[in-house]
Protein backbone atom coordinates (compact mmCIF):
# COMPACT_ATOMS: atom_id res chain seq x y z
CA UNK A 1 0.00 0.00 0.00
CA UNK A 2 2.68 2.33 -0.57
CA UNK A 3 1.31 6.23 -0.53
CA UNK A 4 3.78 9.22 0.45
CA UNK A 5 3.05 11.23 3.94
CA UNK A 6 4.10 11.47 7.58
CA UNK A 7 3.96 7.76 9.00
CA UNK A 8 1.93 8.48 11.95
CA UNK A 9 -0.74 10.27 9.81
CA UNK A 10 -0.20 7.51 7.18
CA UNK A 11 -0.97 4.66 9.49
CA UNK A 12 -4.43 6.33 10.39
CA UNK A 13 -5.36 6.97 6.91
CA UNK A 14 -5.02 3.38 6.36
CA UNK A 15 -6.75 2.73 9.82
CA UNK A 16 -9.43 4.57 8.44
CA UNK A 17 -10.28 2.80 5.50
CA UNK A 18 -10.31 -0.83 7.13
CA UNK A 19 -13.79 -0.95 5.77
CA UNK A 20 -12.04 -0.92 2.75
CA UNK A 21 -11.34 -4.39 1.80
CA UNK A 22 -9.03 -4.05 -1.29
CA UNK A 23 -6.17 -3.09 -2.81
CA UNK A 24 -5.34 -2.93 -6.77
CA UNK A 25 -2.16 -3.19 -7.77
CA UNK A 26 -0.66 0.06 -7.61
CA UNK A 27 -3.57 1.86 -5.82
CA UNK A 28 -2.83 4.25 -3.05
CA UNK A 29 -5.55 4.04 -0.45
CA UNK A 30 -4.36 4.81 2.93
CA UNK A 31 -6.33 1.80 4.64
CA UNK A 32 -7.23 1.74 7.82
CA UNK A 33 -7.37 -1.83 9.13
CA UNK A 34 -11.17 -1.45 10.57
CA UNK A 35 -12.53 -1.01 6.72
CA UNK A 36 -10.77 -3.92 5.38
CA UNK A 37 -11.78 -6.60 8.20
CA UNK A 38 -15.75 -5.10 8.06
CA UNK A 39 -15.79 -6.15 4.26
CA UNK A 40 -13.48 -8.95 4.34
CA UNK A 41 -15.52 -10.89 6.67
CA UNK A 42 -18.33 -10.60 4.06
CA UNK A 43 -15.81 -11.61 1.02
CA UNK A 44 -14.48 -14.95 2.34
CA UNK A 45 -16.34 -18.14 0.91
CA UNK A 46 -15.42 -20.34 3.58
CA UNK A 47 -17.06 -19.02 6.58
CA UNK A 48 -20.34 -20.49 7.05
CA UNK A 49 -23.32 -20.51 9.88
CA UNK A 50 -24.76 -23.88 9.26
CA UNK A 51 -28.36 -23.40 10.67
CA UNK A 52 -29.74 -27.35 11.81
CA UNK A 53 -32.20 -27.09 9.18
CA UNK A 54 -31.10 -27.76 5.57
CA UNK A 55 -31.49 -24.56 3.23
CA UNK A 56 -32.98 -25.43 0.17
CA UNK A 57 -33.69 -21.80 -1.85
CA UNK A 58 -34.48 -20.76 -5.26
CA UNK A 59 -32.26 -17.98 -7.55
CA UNK A 60 -34.19 -15.60 -9.15
CA UNK A 61 -33.23 -12.36 -11.46
CA UNK A 62 -34.92 -9.21 -11.66
CA UNK A 63 -33.98 -6.41 -14.17
CA UNK A 64 -33.27 -3.81 -12.22
CA UNK A 65 -32.65 0.43 -13.26
CA UNK A 66 -29.05 1.25 -13.24
CA UNK A 67 -30.25 4.74 -12.38
CA UNK A 68 -32.89 4.95 -10.03
CA UNK A 69 -32.79 8.69 -10.06
CA UNK A 70 -32.55 10.17 -13.12
CA UNK A 71 -34.33 9.95 -16.75
CA UNK A 72 -31.69 10.02 -19.14
CA UNK A 73 -30.29 6.21 -19.63
CA UNK A 74 -32.84 3.26 -20.01
CA UNK A 75 -29.67 0.51 -19.03
CA UNK A 76 -30.56 -2.29 -16.86
CA UNK A 77 -29.46 -4.75 -15.05
CA UNK A 78 -30.31 -8.33 -13.99
CA UNK A 79 -30.21 -8.37 -9.90
CA UNK A 80 -29.96 -11.25 -8.46
CA UNK A 81 -32.45 -12.81 -5.46
CA UNK A 82 -32.99 -15.91 -3.54
CA UNK A 83 -36.06 -17.65 -2.38
CA UNK A 84 -36.88 -20.13 0.44
CA UNK A 85 -40.52 -20.79 0.51
CA UNK A 86 -41.24 -23.86 2.64
CA UNK A 87 -42.47 -22.63 5.79
CA UNK A 88 -44.36 -20.14 3.77
CA UNK A 89 -48.12 -19.62 4.34
CA UNK A 90 -50.27 -17.28 2.56
CA UNK A 91 -52.70 -17.03 5.35
CA UNK A 92 -51.01 -15.14 8.15
CA UNK A 93 -47.75 -15.51 7.01
CA UNK A 94 -44.86 -13.33 7.09
CA UNK A 95 -41.74 -12.19 4.12
CA UNK A 96 -38.11 -11.30 5.76
CA UNK A 97 -36.46 -10.02 3.42
CA UNK A 98 -32.68 -9.59 3.86
CA UNK A 99 -30.99 -6.35 2.32
CA UNK A 100 -27.94 -7.92 1.24
CA UNK A 101 -24.56 -5.93 1.82
CA UNK A 102 -21.01 -6.33 0.35
CA UNK A 103 -20.35 -9.88 -0.95
CA UNK A 104 -21.97 -12.29 -2.82
CA UNK A 105 -25.19 -12.88 -1.51
CA UNK A 106 -25.49 -17.06 -1.26
CA UNK A 107 -22.54 -16.64 1.19
CA UNK A 108 -25.30 -14.26 3.27
CA UNK A 109 -28.32 -16.75 2.76
CA UNK A 110 -26.06 -18.93 4.45
CA UNK A 111 -24.35 -17.19 7.11
CA UNK A 112 -27.74 -15.56 8.51
CA UNK A 113 -29.00 -18.95 10.44
CA UNK A 114 -31.64 -16.64 12.61
CA UNK A 115 -33.51 -16.25 9.45
CA UNK A 116 -34.09 -19.97 8.88
CA UNK A 117 -34.43 -21.42 12.30
CA UNK A 118 -37.38 -18.43 12.54
CA UNK A 119 -38.97 -18.88 9.35
CA UNK A 120 -41.96 -21.41 10.24
CA UNK A 121 -42.88 -19.61 13.62
CA UNK A 122 -43.43 -16.82 11.77
CA UNK A 123 -44.68 -18.61 8.12
CA UNK A 124 -42.18 -16.70 6.73
CA UNK A 125 -40.88 -16.76 3.18
CA UNK A 126 -37.21 -15.98 2.95
CA UNK A 127 -35.70 -13.56 0.48
CA UNK A 128 -32.20 -12.39 -0.25
CA UNK A 129 -31.31 -9.82 -2.28
CA UNK A 130 -28.33 -9.04 -3.65
CA UNK A 131 -26.45 -5.46 -3.49
CA UNK A 132 -25.78 -4.26 -7.00
CA UNK A 133 -22.01 -4.20 -7.99
CA UNK A 134 -21.76 -7.53 -5.73
CA UNK A 135 -21.92 -11.32 -6.43
CA UNK A 136 -23.89 -11.79 -9.78
CA UNK A 137 -25.94 -8.33 -9.68
CA UNK A 138 -23.35 -6.43 -11.87
CA UNK A 139 -24.54 -3.36 -13.63
CA UNK A 140 -22.13 -3.21 -16.34
CA UNK A 141 -20.85 -7.06 -16.14
CA UNK A 142 -17.33 -7.33 -16.77
CA UNK A 143 -16.96 -3.50 -16.79
CA UNK A 144 -18.54 -2.69 -13.28
CA UNK A 145 -15.49 -1.70 -11.98
CA UNK A 146 -13.30 0.08 -14.83
CA UNK A 147 -13.50 3.64 -13.54
CA UNK A 148 -15.54 5.97 -11.60
CA UNK A 149 -18.21 6.04 -14.12
CA UNK A 150 -18.79 2.41 -14.23
CA UNK A 151 -19.08 2.95 -10.24
CA UNK A 152 -21.31 6.15 -10.17
CA UNK A 153 -24.39 4.30 -9.58
CA UNK A 154 -23.06 2.30 -6.58
CA UNK A 155 -24.50 4.04 -3.36
CA UNK A 156 -26.48 2.85 -0.55
CA UNK A 157 -29.32 5.23 -2.03
CA UNK A 158 -29.49 3.14 -5.38
CA UNK A 159 -29.14 -0.22 -3.45
CA UNK A 160 -32.25 0.61 -0.99
CA UNK A 161 -34.44 1.72 -4.52
CA UNK A 162 -33.44 -1.95 -6.02
CA UNK A 163 -34.49 -3.31 -2.71
CA UNK A 164 -37.99 -1.47 -3.22
CA UNK A 165 -38.39 -2.15 -6.78
CA UNK A 166 -38.02 -5.75 -5.64
CA UNK A 167 -40.22 -5.88 -3.05
CA UNK A 168 -42.98 -4.49 -4.78
CA UNK A 169 -42.02 -7.05 -7.69
CA UNK A 170 -43.04 -9.66 -5.86
CA UNK A 171 -46.10 -8.89 -4.17
CA UNK A 172 -47.46 -7.97 -7.51
CA UNK A 173 -46.18 -11.32 -8.88
CA UNK A 174 -46.07 -14.18 -6.44
CA UNK A 175 -50.12 -15.17 -5.24
CA UNK A 176 -50.99 -14.54 -2.01
CA UNK A 177 -47.71 -12.10 -1.02
CA UNK A 178 -49.75 -8.55 -1.45
CA UNK A 179 -51.39 -7.83 1.76
CA UNK A 180 -48.34 -9.97 3.85
CA UNK A 181 -45.83 -7.50 5.66
CA UNK A 182 -42.11 -7.71 5.48
CA UNK A 183 -39.51 -7.36 7.61
CA UNK A 184 -35.76 -6.10 6.50
CA UNK A 185 -33.03 -7.94 8.10
CA UNK A 186 -29.36 -6.86 7.94
CA UNK A 187 -25.96 -7.53 9.57
CA UNK A 188 -23.21 -5.29 9.15
CA UNK A 189 -22.94 -2.85 6.06
CA UNK A 190 -26.88 -5.00 5.31
CA UNK A 191 -28.01 -3.59 9.03
CA UNK A 192 -27.34 -0.50 8.16
CA UNK A 193 -29.29 -1.04 4.95
CA UNK A 194 -31.70 -2.39 6.83
CA UNK A 195 -32.82 0.41 9.35
CA UNK A 196 -32.25 3.09 6.33
CA UNK A 197 -34.68 1.03 4.23
CA UNK A 198 -37.11 1.19 7.27
CA UNK A 199 -36.11 5.01 7.87
CA UNK A 200 -36.84 6.00 4.18
CA UNK A 201 -39.32 2.81 3.29
CA UNK A 202 -41.50 2.62 5.95
CA UNK A 203 -44.73 1.62 3.87
CA UNK A 204 -42.62 -1.43 2.37
CA UNK A 205 -41.64 -3.15 5.47
CA UNK A 206 -43.45 -3.05 9.34
CA UNK A 207 -39.74 -3.16 10.68
CA UNK A 208 -36.18 -4.01 10.50
CA UNK A 209 -33.71 -5.97 12.18
CA UNK A 210 -30.59 -3.67 12.14
CA UNK A 211 -28.09 -6.34 13.69
CA UNK A 212 -23.83 -5.02 14.64
CA UNK A 213 -25.25 -2.22 12.23
CA UNK A 214 -23.03 1.08 13.03
CA UNK A 215 -25.09 3.63 11.90
CA UNK A 216 -23.24 6.40 14.00
CA UNK A 217 -19.62 5.60 12.66
CA UNK A 218 -19.55 8.89 10.66
CA UNK A 219 -17.89 11.86 10.96
CA UNK A 220 -17.64 13.09 14.67
CA UNK A 221 -21.11 11.45 15.94
CA UNK A 222 -18.95 9.06 17.95
CA UNK A 223 -14.93 9.36 19.33
CA UNK A 224 -13.08 7.94 16.21
CA UNK A 225 -10.90 5.34 18.69
CA UNK A 226 -13.92 3.98 20.30
CA UNK A 227 -13.93 1.06 17.36
CA UNK A 228 -9.81 0.09 18.55
CA UNK A 229 -10.35 0.80 22.01
CA UNK A 230 -13.35 -1.87 22.34
CA UNK A 231 -10.71 -4.59 20.13
CA UNK A 232 -8.46 -3.53 23.17
CA UNK A 233 -10.87 -4.14 25.46
CA UNK A 234 -11.50 -7.73 23.99
CA UNK A 235 -8.09 -8.86 24.42
CA UNK A 236 -7.08 -6.83 27.71
CA UNK A 237 -10.52 -9.33 29.19
CA UNK A 238 -9.55 -12.45 27.72
CA UNK A 239 -5.80 -12.75 29.36
CA UNK A 240 -3.96 -10.88 31.23
CA UNK A 241 -0.96 -8.50 29.90
CA UNK A 242 -2.56 -9.82 26.51
CA UNK A 243 -3.12 -5.91 25.34
CA UNK A 244 -0.02 -4.68 27.00
CA UNK A 245 2.60 -7.30 24.88
CA UNK A 246 0.52 -6.40 21.87
CA UNK A 247 0.81 -2.19 22.34
CA UNK A 248 4.88 -3.29 23.33
CA UNK A 249 5.21 -5.14 20.13
CA UNK A 250 5.41 -2.45 17.24
CA UNK A 251 8.16 -0.70 19.25
CA UNK A 252 9.55 -4.20 18.98
CA UNK A 253 8.91 -4.57 15.24
CA UNK A 254 10.46 -0.93 14.58
CA UNK A 255 13.49 -1.83 16.61
CA UNK A 256 14.41 -5.19 14.82
CA UNK A 257 13.51 -3.70 11.74
CA UNK A 258 16.17 -0.86 11.86
CA UNK A 259 18.97 -2.98 9.86
CA UNK A 260 19.16 -5.36 7.43
CA UNK A 261 19.72 -8.15 9.59
CA UNK A 262 16.85 -7.49 11.74
CA UNK A 263 14.43 -7.46 8.48
CA UNK A 264 15.62 -10.84 7.79
CA UNK A 265 15.20 -12.57 11.38
CA UNK A 266 11.99 -11.11 11.45
CA UNK A 267 11.00 -12.56 7.90
CA UNK A 268 11.87 -15.60 9.21
CA UNK A 269 10.74 -15.47 13.09
CA UNK A 270 7.41 -14.71 11.46
CA UNK A 271 7.48 -17.63 8.70
CA UNK A 272 6.67 -14.30 6.14
CA UNK A 273 5.98 -16.13 2.67
CA UNK A 274 7.90 -12.91 1.44
CA UNK A 275 10.78 -11.68 2.93
CA UNK A 276 10.55 -7.43 4.49
CA UNK A 277 12.72 -5.57 2.65
CA UNK A 278 12.32 -2.10 3.32
CA UNK A 279 10.08 0.60 5.17
CA UNK A 280 6.93 -0.03 3.00
CA UNK A 281 6.87 -3.63 4.01
CA UNK A 282 7.64 -3.14 7.55
CA UNK A 283 4.36 -0.31 7.64
CA UNK A 284 2.89 -3.59 5.09
CA UNK A 285 3.41 -6.06 8.04
CA UNK A 286 2.41 -4.12 10.89
CA UNK A 287 -1.10 -2.99 9.39
CA UNK A 288 -1.96 -6.82 8.74
CA UNK A 289 -0.90 -8.09 12.02
CA UNK A 290 -3.24 -5.13 13.50
CA UNK A 291 -5.92 -6.20 11.24
CA UNK A 292 -5.87 -9.43 12.35
CA UNK A 293 -6.75 -8.57 16.03
CA UNK A 294 -9.22 -6.51 14.77
CA UNK A 295 -10.76 -9.52 12.75
CA UNK A 296 -10.03 -11.91 16.02
CA UNK A 297 -12.34 -9.10 17.61
CA UNK A 298 -15.34 -9.46 15.47
CA UNK A 299 -14.90 -13.41 15.00
CA UNK A 300 -14.36 -13.81 18.39
CA UNK A 301 -17.19 -16.70 18.56
CA UNK A 302 -18.10 -19.45 21.62
CA UNK A 303 -17.50 -22.06 18.81
CA UNK A 304 -15.06 -23.26 16.14
CA UNK A 305 -15.81 -21.44 13.01
CA UNK A 306 -14.65 -21.26 9.73
CA UNK A 307 -13.59 -17.74 8.63
CA UNK A 308 -10.33 -17.42 6.22
CA UNK A 309 -9.31 -20.48 8.05
CA UNK A 310 -10.97 -22.72 10.74
CA UNK A 311 -11.00 -21.16 14.18
CA UNK A 312 -11.14 -22.27 17.92
CA UNK A 313 -14.02 -21.76 19.95
CA UNK A 314 -12.83 -18.05 21.61
CA UNK A 315 -9.54 -17.65 19.77
CA UNK A 316 -8.68 -14.23 21.51
CA UNK A 317 -8.58 -16.86 24.61
CA UNK A 318 -6.56 -19.09 22.69
CA UNK A 319 -4.55 -16.32 21.65
CA UNK A 320 -3.91 -14.42 24.33
CA UNK A 321 -2.23 -17.80 25.93
CA UNK A 322 0.93 -16.35 24.11
CA UNK A 323 1.34 -13.30 26.17
CA UNK A 324 0.91 -13.55 29.44
CA UNK A 325 4.51 -12.50 30.25
CA UNK A 326 5.10 -8.55 29.14
CA UNK A 327 8.71 -8.32 30.12
CA UNK A 328 10.60 -10.78 27.69
CA UNK A 329 12.99 -9.42 24.76
CA UNK A 330 11.88 -7.99 21.59
CA UNK A 331 12.95 -11.49 19.89
CA UNK A 332 10.98 -13.55 22.28
CA UNK A 333 8.05 -11.40 22.23
CA UNK A 334 8.16 -11.69 18.25
CA UNK A 335 8.06 -15.34 18.29
CA UNK A 336 5.10 -15.17 20.31
CA UNK A 337 3.36 -12.94 18.36
CA UNK A 338 4.04 -15.61 15.46
CA UNK A 339 2.25 -18.44 17.77
CA UNK A 340 -0.54 -15.87 18.66
CA UNK A 341 -0.86 -15.25 14.37
CA UNK A 342 -0.42 -18.63 13.82
CA UNK A 343 -3.84 -19.54 15.51
CA UNK A 344 -6.04 -17.18 13.16
CA UNK A 345 -3.79 -17.89 10.05
CA UNK A 346 -3.11 -22.10 10.58
CA UNK A 347 -5.10 -23.66 13.32
CA UNK A 348 -5.41 -26.60 10.96
CA UNK A 349 -1.98 -26.23 11.05
CA UNK A 350 -1.74 -26.36 6.93
CA UNK A 351 0.12 -23.47 5.73
CA UNK A 352 3.69 -23.49 5.68
CA UNK A 353 4.14 -19.74 5.69
CA UNK A 354 2.37 -16.50 7.09
CA UNK A 355 0.98 -14.32 3.80
CA UNK A 356 0.89 -10.44 4.61
CA UNK A 357 0.22 -9.41 0.76
CA UNK A 358 -3.32 -8.02 0.22
CA UNK A 359 -4.20 -10.80 -2.93
CA UNK A 360 -6.62 -12.50 -0.60
CA UNK A 361 -9.29 -9.81 -0.67
CA UNK A 362 -8.14 -8.54 -4.38
CA UNK A 363 -11.89 -9.13 -5.96
CA UNK A 364 -14.00 -7.58 -7.25
CA UNK A 365 -16.21 -7.76 -3.73
CA UNK A 366 -13.21 -5.73 -2.07
CA UNK A 367 -13.30 -3.28 -5.17
CA UNK A 368 -16.72 -2.32 -4.60
CA UNK A 369 -16.89 -1.93 -1.11
CA UNK A 370 -13.21 0.37 -1.38
CA UNK A 371 -15.09 3.08 -4.02
CA UNK A 372 -18.34 2.68 -1.36
CA UNK A 373 -15.58 3.95 1.56
CA UNK A 374 -14.50 6.36 -1.14
CA UNK A 375 -17.52 8.27 -1.42
CA UNK A 376 -20.51 7.58 0.98
CA UNK A 377 -19.13 5.31 3.53
CA UNK A 378 -16.26 8.04 5.08
CA UNK A 379 -15.84 6.15 8.81
CA UNK A 380 -12.79 7.77 10.43
CA UNK A 381 -10.73 5.97 12.76
CA UNK A 382 -8.08 6.69 15.16
CA UNK A 383 -5.81 5.58 17.65
CA UNK A 384 -3.38 6.63 20.53
CA UNK A 385 -1.84 4.14 22.13
CA UNK A 386 -3.07 5.18 25.42
CA UNK A 387 -6.34 4.00 25.69
CA UNK A 388 -5.76 1.45 22.63
CA UNK A 389 -3.31 -1.12 22.20
CA UNK A 390 -2.14 0.01 18.60
CA UNK A 391 0.80 2.68 17.28
CA UNK A 392 -0.74 5.92 17.68
CA UNK A 393 -2.47 7.53 14.17
CA UNK A 394 -4.73 10.45 13.66
CA UNK A 395 -7.50 10.39 11.36
CA UNK A 396 -6.41 12.43 8.27
CA UNK A 397 -8.99 13.43 5.91
CA UNK A 398 -7.20 15.33 3.52
CA UNK A 399 -4.51 12.53 3.18
CA UNK A 400 -7.69 9.45 3.09
CA UNK A 401 -9.48 11.92 0.62
CA UNK A 402 -5.93 12.36 -1.83
CA UNK A 403 -5.42 8.65 -1.42
CA UNK A 404 -9.31 8.57 -3.03
CA UNK A 405 -8.27 10.45 -5.52
CA UNK A 406 -5.72 8.93 -6.86
CA UNK A 407 -7.09 5.36 -6.70
CA UNK A 408 -11.01 6.28 -8.11
CA UNK A 409 -10.68 9.98 -9.26
CA UNK A 410 -13.50 10.54 -7.09
CA UNK A 411 -13.32 12.20 -3.37
CA UNK A 412 -15.35 11.51 -0.03
CA UNK A 413 -18.55 13.38 1.14
CA UNK A 414 -17.69 12.60 4.89
CA UNK A 415 -21.00 14.59 5.50
CA UNK A 416 -23.80 13.18 3.25
CA UNK A 417 -24.49 10.24 4.89
CA UNK A 418 -25.77 12.05 8.24
CA UNK A 419 -27.36 14.53 5.60
CA UNK A 420 -29.27 11.28 4.19
CA UNK A 421 -30.19 9.35 7.09
CA UNK A 422 -30.44 11.49 9.93
CA UNK A 423 -27.23 10.79 12.04
CA UNK A 424 -28.10 11.14 15.66
CA UNK A 425 -31.91 12.52 14.75
CA UNK A 426 -33.95 9.56 14.27
CA UNK A 427 -36.89 9.54 16.56
CA UNK A 428 -39.27 10.63 14.74
CA UNK A 429 -38.80 6.41 12.80
CA UNK A 430 -40.42 3.52 14.32
CA UNK A 431 -39.94 -0.56 14.52
CA UNK A 432 -36.28 -0.90 14.12
CA UNK A 433 -34.03 -3.11 16.17
CA UNK A 434 -30.81 -2.20 16.51
CA UNK A 435 -28.75 -5.45 18.21
CA UNK A 436 -24.87 -5.86 19.22
CA UNK A 437 -22.89 -7.83 20.73
CA UNK A 438 -20.31 -5.87 23.34
CA UNK A 439 -17.29 -8.21 22.09
CA UNK A 440 -17.81 -5.66 18.36
CA UNK A 441 -15.82 -3.53 17.65
CA UNK A 442 -18.34 -1.68 15.52
CA UNK A 443 -20.66 -1.70 18.15
CA UNK A 444 -18.69 1.68 19.45
CA UNK A 445 -20.66 3.15 16.10
CA UNK A 446 -23.75 1.85 16.97
CA UNK A 447 -27.55 2.51 18.73
CA UNK A 448 -26.75 0.72 22.28
CA UNK A 449 -29.84 2.51 24.04
CA UNK A 450 -33.24 3.31 23.54
CA UNK A 451 -34.11 5.61 21.16
CA UNK A 452 -37.76 5.39 21.93
CA UNK A 453 -40.22 2.78 22.75
CA UNK A 454 -39.88 1.21 19.07
CA UNK A 455 -36.68 2.11 18.14
CA UNK A 456 -34.67 -0.34 20.42
CA UNK A 457 -31.77 -1.26 21.74
CA UNK A 458 -30.61 -4.69 22.56
CA UNK A 459 -27.04 -5.27 23.91
CA UNK A 460 -25.57 -9.00 23.82
CA UNK A 461 -23.16 -9.60 26.42
CA UNK A 462 -20.15 -12.00 25.00
CA UNK A 463 -21.29 -11.34 21.73
CA UNK A 464 -19.55 -10.67 18.70
CA UNK A 465 -20.07 -9.71 14.82
CA UNK A 466 -23.89 -9.92 14.70
CA UNK A 467 -23.84 -13.50 16.60
CA UNK A 468 -27.63 -13.40 17.06
CA UNK A 469 -27.58 -13.81 13.28
CA UNK A 470 -26.29 -16.73 12.96
CA UNK A 471 -27.88 -20.14 12.98
CA UNK A 472 -28.68 -21.73 16.41
CA UNK A 473 -25.97 -23.46 18.06
CA UNK A 474 -25.61 -25.87 21.06
CA UNK A 475 -22.44 -23.24 22.75
CA UNK A 476 -24.68 -20.14 22.25
CA UNK A 477 -24.39 -17.82 25.44
CA UNK A 478 -27.94 -17.30 26.96
CA UNK A 479 -27.63 -13.98 26.32
CA UNK A 480 -28.09 -14.37 22.12
CA UNK A 481 -30.67 -16.91 23.15
CA UNK A 482 -32.31 -14.52 24.80
CA UNK A 483 -31.79 -11.31 22.38
CA UNK A 484 -32.71 -13.97 19.26
CA UNK A 485 -36.25 -14.38 21.18
CA UNK A 486 -36.97 -10.41 22.10
CA UNK A 487 -36.50 -9.77 18.46
CA UNK A 488 -38.90 -12.42 17.35
CA UNK A 489 -41.36 -11.13 19.80
CA UNK A 490 -40.89 -7.85 18.65
CA UNK A 491 -41.13 -9.19 14.72
CA UNK A 492 -44.34 -11.02 16.03
CA UNK A 493 -45.79 -7.83 17.43
CA UNK A 494 -45.36 -5.82 14.49
CA UNK A 495 -47.18 -8.32 12.37
CA UNK A 496 -49.60 -8.57 14.81
CA UNK A 497 -50.01 -5.11 14.25
CA UNK A 498 -49.86 -4.96 10.19
CA UNK A 499 -52.75 -7.48 10.23
CA UNK A 500 -55.22 -5.63 12.97
CA UNK A 501 -54.61 -2.29 10.79
CA UNK A 502 -55.37 -4.36 7.09
CA UNK A 503 -58.66 -5.99 9.03
CA UNK A 504 -59.51 -2.38 10.18
CA UNK A 505 -59.40 -1.28 6.50
CA UNK A 506 -61.19 -3.85 5.00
Amino acid sequence: MGFSGPPRARAMGRLSLLFLAFLTPGAAIPVPPALRAFSKLHLSTSFTSHSAIAMKFTTHYIEQKVDHFGFNTDKTFKQRYLIADEHWRKDGGSILFYTGNEGDIIWFCNNTGFMWDVAEELKAMLVFAEHRYYGKSLPFGVNSFKDSRHLNFLTSEQALADFAELIQHLKTTIPGAKNQPVIAIGGSYGGMLAAWFRMKFPHMVVGALAASAPIWQFEDLVPCGVFMEIVTTDFRKSGPNCSECIRSSWDAINRLARTGPGLHWLSEALHLCTPLTNYQDVQRLKDWIAETWINLAMVDYPYESNFLQPLPAWPIKVVCQYFKNPDVSDAQLLQNIFQALNVYYNYSGQSRCLNISETSTRSLGSLGWSYQACTEMVMPFCTNGVDDMFEPSSWDLQEFSDGCFRQWGVRPRPSWITAMYGGKNISSHTNIIFSNGDLDPWSGGGVTKDITDTLVAITIPDGAHHLDLRANNAFDPKTVLLARSLEVKYMKQWITDFYASLRGKH
